[in-house]
């Protein structure tokens, strides 16, 4: 897949841009195709495509922010309001926002620090690695600040290994940080924390227990916590939580958040290949309330955002309702984690359902990537479009139902979409070679960025009107004032669009066929 010579040619062209560059200058995407109907950015220790700040600008101007097909990325443009319809497009049917009706308030946007992931990023020469994390959380980049991180290992790691794999330590006595973490996670996060003018909202998410633990005695396949809630083994579980927390706090890395397991329904699947614990609404429930809830509150840990559920979202409500229904609960938990993976036709139902049922309790998307099917292939597939686009329909649907954030999985891959240790490989944003010194930002890469970079934290969903038909439209008003809003057009053909803004007038433009733009005007 990479040639020597190809690799060599492109190290010194991007070595020769970098001299022209200036430090601190706007510095396109390098583009590289790979058949896939679009392209990646390459990225090495001497360059790497940045992105403009998102400042202010001038009142009755807006900015324009597009990505497409044809390879525009992030690619900034202004314009001017106009005072009637008439003067721009009259074709188009304009949309009316309205700041009065209002939805819910943003948490952030983000990715998963994995074991993949950093063994990834290390991999890269220590100029590259500071790109690579540059591009995700400082200014120039798309300013994640979200970040999840698996407790222990899952899927994404080398091996199976829990905290403390000494067989009846009901104490923890022995429980210590694995190596992975001290050289896979802790320092790209301390990294990030550094590059970010925004606190990252870190949550982490255990895959299992150690097997000692456990009714199968191992990390894998179907098996839950022995005993009950209540018992020696669930005080256990939840007192390795608050082990956790406080060995990050050592790092000088707090938690925002805890899921309380990762795709629970996993760990009822006989011979589920990686590590699961399986748990139902009933143990969940229950385990908040005898255990986990009053150990973290304990230990000064109520502030922490605790959510449940964390798996697929046609079974959402039916959880939602088993374990919200309870008033104990409602002293420790503060929202619902969901997956991406099983977007169907009538799951956006069910986001709305369980929102009205319990609207005091926020929804974060908190894993999405794609590759994950048998079907998905390549596993990796460089400069997709289509994935790019399969990326904003899921983003935009979720936020106009109810859904706070949306957390992608690993932050950066290798070009077989691993490593992962039972093989189960899938696409990044970001794919490295650490064979030529690069890496790859994908078009996923950029869509994330119309989302993550100007849907500030503490935003607030207001409603848009009129949307056109096959226009993917959502609308956010800031907490600094400034007005957002983002539209995808997935068809073959342009779409002709209105803005009307109330307090300043029109926006008249065209949504080219295959692009994604981000809108933003300050309202003062």
């Amino acid at each position: 897949m990479f040639t020597t010579t190809r690799t060599r040619i492109y190290i010194i062209i991007l070595s020769l841009i970098q001299l022209y560059f200036s430090h601190g200058v706007l510095q396109p995407c390098i583009h590289r195709s790979y058949g896939f109907g679009s392209s990646v950015c390459v990225c090495n220790s001497s360059y790497c495509d940045n992105v403009v700040p998102n400042s202010e600008v001038k009142k009755g101007i807006y900015a324009v922010y597009l990505s497409d097909k044809q390879g525009n990325r992030l690619a900034k443009s202004t314009g001017k309001f106009n005072f009637s319809s008439e003067n721009g497009d009259t074709a188009a049917t304009p949309m009316f926002i309205n700041y009065n009706k209002t939805f819910q308030k943003i948490i952030g946007f983000g990715g998963a620090f994995t074991d993949a992931a950093g063994i990834n990023i290390v991999s890269l020469p220590v100029k590259a690695q500071e790109k690579l994390l540059e591009s995700y959380f400082s200014p120039q980049g798309i300013e994640y600040n979200l970040g999840r991180v698996p407790m222990a290992s899952c899927d994404f790691s080398t091996h199976a290994y829990s905290y403390d794999d000494h067989p009846n330590d009901t104490s923890l006595l022995k429980f210590v940080l694995a190596e992975e973490d001290l050289k896979y996670k802790i320092p790209f996060i301390r990294a990030a924390q550094g590059m970010s003018k925004q606190k990252l909202r870190m949550f982490a998410s255990p895959w299992s227990a150690p097997a000692w633990m456990k009714t199968n005695n191992k990390m894998t396949g179907r098996g839950s916590l022995i005993g009950k809630p209540g018992g020696i083994y669930f005080k256990t579980w939840a007192h390795y939580f608050v082990k956790f927390l406080e060995e990050y706090k050592h790092f000088n890395i707090s938690f925002w958040g805890l899921t309380l397991q990762n795709e629970p329904i996993d760990g009822f699947i006989s011979n589920f290949p990686f590590q699961a614990m399986g748990w139902t609404p009933e143990m969940q429930r229950d385990f908040i309330v005898k255990d986990l809830g009053p150990i973290l509150h304990g230990y000064q840990y109520d502030k922490l955002k605790l959510m449940i559920f964390d798996d697929q979202r046609p079974l959402m409500y039916h959880w939602a309702k088993v374990i919200l229904s309870d008033p104990e609960v409602q002293k420790y938990v503060s929202g619902i984690a969901v997956h991406w993976y099983e977007d169907l036709a009538y799951t956006s139902i069910v986001l709305d359902k369980t929102h009205n049922m319990f609207p005091n309790y926020f929804i974060l998307g908190t894993e999405a990537c794609f590759g994950s099917y048998p079907w998905n292939y390549p596993k990796v597939a460089l400069g997709s479009w289509n994935r790019a686009e399969s990326y904003s329909k899921d983003i935009i649907e979720d936020l106009n139902h109810w859904v706070t954030g949306w957390t992608d999985w690993n932050i950066a891959l290798n070009p077989e979409g691993g490593p992962n240790w039972v093989k189960n490989f899938v696409d990044s944003p970001i794919i490295v070679n650490k064979t030529s010194g690069e890496f790859y930002k994908q078009p996923m890469f950029y869509i994330l960025g119309h989302f993550s970079k100007f849907i500030l934290p503490d935003s607030i969903r207001i409603d848009v009107s009129n949307v056109p038909e096959h226009l993917d439209v959502v609308c956010f008003h800031r907490p600094d004032k400034a007005t957002v809003i983002i539209l995808s057009n997935r068809q073959e053909y342009d779409i002709a669009f209105q803005v009307k803004d109330p307090f300043f007038g029109y926006i008249s433009r065209t949504a080219k066929s295959h692009s994604i733009q981000t809108i933003v005007w300050w309202n003062k």
